[in-house]
């Protein structure tokens, strides 16, 4: 059965590129509605953005939605990630600028927010992509696969030479509240000397390291508190790919494979797999697949405790 929230969820947080605050409401949605972002700041023009994978303009650090008309909403990914990593496939995202809420850099608030209002089950079939053959982008050192997979399953490999972070690879199959459990609560991070970068160039204007976003030297963590997972970063990456690919509009049956992806490469794999039908085929989701779709069976209480301080 295809799914909504049960109750409007509110959130205010800074806008991390354009600096001030953003008010963010996740309203329930009807049946086929898919997920769909609504600025209540632009006037007379056509305020309805739909998160989807062909709409995804390039953007610099986050996922960027632009409609037929240019309006756009940018760094949709975590709430994308969270809405699909609780099992929500129906949802109006109301936004009263041109990007989503920061939060504290990682998907937790809207994840806790969205099990607190509840999930809804509506009287609707639920379909599901499934992955028929090997899909591949490689633009040097990055590349991003997908493969068939009776689950959706994501593979991911971070490197970085001379850096804290290094080499890590984690695989994760983001079955029955995987996302909240080991992936909602990472934050985004970035180094100190890009920050500076950012602020020279007008970027971050909203962004208070620290607070929205992990912040790394190449040989420690900046941050207080420190981690919070000690392959932090890794998992953030992860969360973005869950984000990115619940542009599809649907849940995947596929196994992503990341080396090095970011938002970018991830969209063109997905633009890839939809110019060739044959690479995928859209299934009714039978009980056997609903029962392990990400937000299958989760609960508030799988939601991470964070530390303060």
């Amino acid at each position: 059965m295809q799914t909504t929230i049960g109750s409007p969820v509110s959130f205010k947080s800074e806008a991390l590129h354009s600096g001030g605050f953003v008010n963010v409401t996740i309203f329930p949605a009807r049946p086929d509605t898919g997920i769909v972002f609504r600025r209540t700041d632009c006037g007379d023009k056509n305020c309805e953005i739909p998160a989807r994978w062909d709409l995804v303009s390039q953007a610099e650090l986050c996922t960027q939605l632009v409609n037929r008309d240019g309006v756009s909403v940018g760094t949709v990914e975590h709430v994308m990630a969270a809405l699909y990593g609780c099992g929500v496939y129906n949802a109006i995202i109301e936004v009263d600028r041109s990007e989503v809420a920061i939060m504290d850099g990682s998907s937790i608030d809207f994840v806790s927010g969205i099990l607190d209002t509840g999930i809804v089950k509506q009287n609707a079939p639920l379909k599901a992509l499934r992955i028929l053959k090997a899909v591949e982008v490689v633009r040097g050192r990055t590349i991003a696969r997908l493969y068939p997979h009776e689950h959706l399953v994501i593979d991911f490999t971070l490197e970085y030479d001379d850096t804290v972070i290094g080499f890590q690879r984690k695989t994760l199959n983001m079955a029955n509240g995987s996302f909240v459990r080991e992936l909602s609560a990472s934050r985004t991070y970035c180094y100190e000397h890009d920050v500076e970068k950012m602020f020279s160039r007008g970027l971050a204007r909203g962004g208070k390291p620290g607070e929205n976003a992990l912040v790394l030297s190449k040989v420690d963590v900046v941050s207080p508190g420190g981690l919070r997972q000690p392959d932090e970063p890794l998992r953030h990456k992860m969360l973005d790919v869950v984000g990115d690919l619940a542009l599809v509009g649907m849940p995947i049956l596929g196994y992503y494979q990341g080396i090095r992806a970011g938002h970018a490469i991830t969209n063109v794999l997905l633009r890839t797999l939809f110019a060739d039908d044959s690479t995928y085929e859209i299934v009714e989701c039978s009980n056997a697949i609903a029962e392990c779709l990400p937000g299958a069976g989760v609960e508030k209480s799988e939601v991470p405790i964070i530390a303060s301080g």
